[in-house]
């Protein structure tokens, strides 16, 4: 008689996601500055001048800010890997709320505030860019992650991330410029230098980070995975613990924990 003995159930450990926590600090930080400032819907507060050719253009600045706010919470939560292996269907239902609740009326509406931006075309093109890109990243990770293929929803998931964080790096590149550059190289007046600084500050601020997201997911280290996709296989270079099943019931060589040994076996006899 054999006895089972229990298989602990090992999650990615903090110190190797260092760089989680200071996110979600910078975050939340972030969120404390710029929220009360427009969930009182009070144009007197906005930090944003209002175009005078788009008149709605604060309530939609107002809850573009709002939904983006719900957006960054929930992101925070969905990279959490604790959360991920010890709580999937939390999980799977903060990243509804991140999709349905946050990036998709928030990138919608940045769409359209985006164009009526008061700070130029080059903050216009970036604007509206960016909008598309955060809402296409962000549906084709969640079409992946239905379609139960995950490593490319993950993938997707990664760049929807760095769009969404964009925004904080917009503002310290706006910081930085307006503290590095000559002030009389940005331009001859206020709404010029304005307009400079912010082309600047909303290229520089998701460009930079899709660049390093790209850069990160195609050097981190390869990474095995238990989860199988749709087929029963897994979904990259992983193991699954058990053979691979062809449709007739027979083992698969090459699949498996076994899978080298099982092909090179195929071979030999042939």
């Amino acid at each position: 008689m054999t006895t089972r003995t229990p298989t602990r159930r090992t999650g990615t450990r903090w110190w190797r996601r260092p760089w989680i926590a200071p996110a979600a600090v910078v975050a939340l930080v972030f969120l404390a500055f710029s929220l009360p400032n427009y969930v009182t819907f009070d144009p007197a507060l906005s930090r944003v001048p209002a175009p005078d050719f788009f008149p709605p253009h604060f309530p939609l600045l107002a809850l573009h800010v709002i939904f983006g706010s719900i957006a960054m919470t929930t992101c925070l939560m969905q990279i959490w890997p604790w959360l991920r292996a010890r709580n999937p269907r939390l999980h799977r239902l903060t990243g509804r709320v991140y999709v349905l609740a946050g990036v998709l009326p928030a990138g919608l509406l940045g769409l359209v505030v985006g164009a009526a931006t008061p700070f130029g075309h080059v903050a216009r093109a970036s604007n509206v860019l960016l909008a598309l890109l955060w809402l296409g990243c962000t549906l084709a990770g969640w079409r992946m992650a239905r379609r139960r293929r995950y490593r490319e929803h993950r993938r997707w998931m990664v760049r929807s991330f760095a769009l969404t964080m964009s925004i904080i790096s917009n503002r310290l590149w706006s910081v930085l410029i307006v503290v590095l550059v000559p002030v009389e190289t940005l331009g001859s007046g206020q709404r010029e230098i304005m307009a400079t600084v912010s082309g600047l500050s909303t290229w520089l601020g998701w460009v930079i980070p899709l660049l390093v997201a790209e850069w990160w997911l195609e050097h981190r280290p390869a990474r095995r995975t238990s989860r199988p996709d749709r087929t029963g296989h897994p979904d990259h270079a992983g193991r699954t613990g058990r053979p691979a099943v062809a449709p007739d019931g027979s083992a698969v060589p090459g699949e498996g924990p076994r899978g080298v040994e099982d092909a090179r076996a195929a071979r030999a006899s042939e």
